[in-house]
């Protein structure tokens, strides 16, 4: 019954499963592949024939869905990445990191972020935020979507045997399977879920308001603020907080060697819910820091609450303040 099926709708189900994965559904893609693979090699003379068939339908439908996010990226540019970022269940720090690493490797990302899970859900869009050409994107996209696809065919026809043995023993279990299998997937994300909200509430207490920030910047004994978004989230939003200083946390030592441990250190990012800029903040702390707070809702909170902002110029060396324009502002400020 499951070769029959795989044989009739088998394409489609590829198809739809890849353009549905693309497009940052929940859809088990990568199995779908597998399976077919599987059945192509358990089944030659019925479904081996479809292979190049179901290769191409899984790259053009690939293609397809991240077209659509590398569109949002070009059109609506960092508001993009936020949305993702509220909707993934990774920790800000591990988006940071793909940003950094489409900053290192540029759009050539592309041919390997489908290996890597969470990779590709950001730097699609990141690639249009950026102005990659679309021609440039769509043939790097093109070739990870390959080796992807590729990939999960080529590992279905390894473990045909063994994925022919495991449909057997759901088909013993009948429709109790699903369930099972829906009840573990939901497990699993609910499990995510749970770690992030327990990290946030221990976080909760311990942030600084806008306002707040504001009147100490007013006052004499103004806190030294740090920025320790990556270089290409202010490529997309070169804007700052007036008299900011860049940082690295991954270059922990020399924040530490830079500042007195009595200083009061504010700290800002700008994915939601700022656990990037509380872990730094939890570092900084461990480090001897006695007063290092992170900003609550981050440069966007900043932002909304009507704050002035300063323009970043278009080449600037870490971890020198922004002294030209911000240094105006914040002068302003205090008259």
């Amino acid at each position: 019954m499951l070769h029959d099926l795989v044989a009739r709708y088998g394409p489609a189900l590829v198809f739809v499963n890849a353009l549905a994965a693309a497009l940052g559904l929940p859809v088990p893609a990568m199995p779908t592949l597998v399976l077919f693979g599987a059945m192509a090699a358990l089944h030659p003379a019925s479904v081996g024939g479809q292979l190049v068939p179901v290769l191409a339908l899984a790259v053009l439908a690939s293609v397809i869905g991240d077209s659509v996010w590398f569109l949002a990226g070009r059109v609506y540019g960092g508001a993009t990445l936020k949305t993702l970022c509220r909707l993934s269940l990774s920790r800000d720090t591990c988006v940071k990191k793909t940003e950094r690493f489409f900053g290192r490797w540029g759009v050539r990302v592309l041919t390997v972020s489908k290996l890597v899970p969470g990779l590709s859900l950001l730097s699609v869009p990141m690639a249009g935020a950026l102005g990659t050409p679309y021609r440039a994107f769509v043939a790097h996209d093109g070739i990870g979507a390959a080796i992807w696809a590729s990939l999960g065919l080529g590992i279905g026809a390894l473990v045909a045997n063994q994925v022919d043995w495991f449909f057997a023993g759901i088909g013993r279990l009948g429709h109790a399977s699903i369930f099972v299998i829906a009840a573990l997937l939901a497990a699993y994300a609910a499990y995510r879920w749970m770690r992030r909200r327990s990290l946030m509430n221990k976080l909760s207490d311990a942030r600084i308001g806008v306002d707040e920030l504001y009147e100490l910047m007013l006052s004499e004994a103004a806190p030294v603020i740090l920025d320790i978004r990556s270089d290409e989230k202010r490529q997309i939003d070169p804007y700052v907080i007036p008299g900011t200083r860049f940082a690295d946390e991954r270059k922990l030592e020399e924040i530490v060697a830079a500042y007195r441990p009595n200083q009061k250190i504010v700290v800002y990012c700008s994915c939601p819910n700022e656990v990037s800029a509380a872990w730094m903040a939890k570092k900084l702390n461990e480090a001897g820091f006695s007063d290092v707070l992170p900003l609550k809702g981050g440069i966007d909170a900043w932002r909304e609450a009507g704050r002035e902002v300063a323009m970043l110029p278009r080449q600037v060396d870490e971890p020198t303040p922004i002294v030209n324009e911000s240094a105006k502002m914040i002068s302003n400020l205090r008259r």
